[in-house]
């Protein structure tokens, strides 16, 4: 099983350094595109669909209105960006994670506002759509490589960081109903980790390093800890161990980028309130 994992996670890596840093913005894009398409049919299992054509059909829907969105916003076909509807995007979904956060607090109770099947379903537009959207954004700006690499970084720190922090040092409970071992010293370890990650954006592009601190990779970090519970608690409602099983020995795509989800929005909103530096 260790094996599987290790094995499938390599070629995780693999095909992802290469799309992210070999490919052209519009060959990118086309990549996120079918990743969003794998995540659309994971999350219609978790919206309560079942047949194939159900999943189906909520993932063609979900890609078209992924699709028109980008187009209102001038990200394709590669017109000028309409900055005022990004941010707007952006903003948007900064607040949808903000009631996620009161949502993960609150369950199971919380559950009588989201557990239906139409309620689940925008949810799933609303955790998809944006993370796309901003990662295509990104693509396209100068060092966007590295910055989306930068992301992944954040994620995969606050998340293996916060695991040993709150394996060494935890005692209380972050979401005892939602994930039962994550800590808030985890978290905070986590956080740590992801401010020594803030010299190597601060020097890749012209912002001060508090600023890049207290505007974008703290807020990245914390929302990435919320996608990762967001996906948590969806899962445990639907008693699903798993997204998916497209990974052998990491379940579906969902399970790998559910903190991802989250953090690529927030960065993008982050970027752009700092001063955006690409304009």
């Amino acid at each position: 099983m260790l094996k599987t994992r290790i094995v499938t996670a390599m070629c995780l890596l693999a095909v992802f350094l290469l799309s992210l840093f070999a490919l052209p913005s519009s060959w990118f894009a086309i990549f996120i595109a079918i990743v969003f398409l794998i995540g659309s049919w994971e999350w219609s299992s978790l919206s309560g669909f079942t047949s194939s054509y159900q999943k189906l059909a909520y993932s063609l829907v979900s890609i078209c209105i992924a699709f028109f969105i980008g187009s209102y916003i001038g990200l394709w076909p590669w017109e000028e960006l309409a900055f005022p509807k990004l941010l707007s995007i952006f903003s948007g979904a900064a607040l949808w994670w903000a009631i996620a956060l009161l949502w993960v607090q609150g369950y199971p109770s919380s559950s009588i506002l989201w557990g239906n099947m139409i309620s689940r379903s925008v949810m799933g537009l609303l955790v998809l759509i944006p993370s796309a959207l901003a990662l295509v954004y990104l693509h396209q700006q100068p060092y966007g490589d590295w910055l989306i690499l930068g992301i992944v970084l954040i994620v995969a720190t606050a998340d293996t960081c916060a695991y040993f922090s709150g394996k060494a040092f935890g005692r209380r409970k972050l979401a005892v109903n939602v994930s039962p071992g994550k800590t808030w010293e985890g978290v905070l370890g986590g956080l740590l980790a992801c401010v020594l990650l803030s010299f190597f954006f601060s020097a890749l592009i012209d912002m001060h390093l508090w600023l890049m601190i207290l505007a974008v990779v703290i807020p990245t970090a914390l929302v990435s800890v919320l996608g990762d519970l967001l996906e948590s608690m969806v899962k445990r409602h639907c008693q699903m161990k798993d997204s998916g099983r497209i990974l052998p020995g990491h379940g579906g795509v969902l399970d790998r980028i559910d903190g991802l989800t989250a953090a690529a929005p927030i960065f993008a909103l982050g970027i752009m309130l700092a001063g955006n530096p690409f304009s």
